[in-house]
């Protein structure tokens, strides 16, 4: 399954916050964009293993059009 991610910086933070809208509370945050989209690829199966683990839904994933990089 592929989530949707998006990543924003954070003036609050000084850095990116990255947000998987398909996955209730899956978010992560790095310094650059990059590390980020890694963290949030982290997140992510972390977030499906513990649904997995305890009998919960996982969602079907949202279908964006396109990727689009803003800021």
């Amino acid at each position: 399954m592929h989530f949707p991610l998006l990543v924003n910086f954070t003036e609050e933070d000084g850095g990116y916050l990255s947000v998987v809208p398909d996955l209730p509370g899956c978010t992560a945050h790095g310094e650059s964009p990059q590390e980020a989209l890694r963290e949030a690829g982290i997140a992510r199966e972390l977030w499906l293993e513990g649904n997995r683990e305890r009998g919960w839904p996982i969602p079907e994933p949202s279908r964006f059009p396109a990727l689009r990089v803003v800021g």
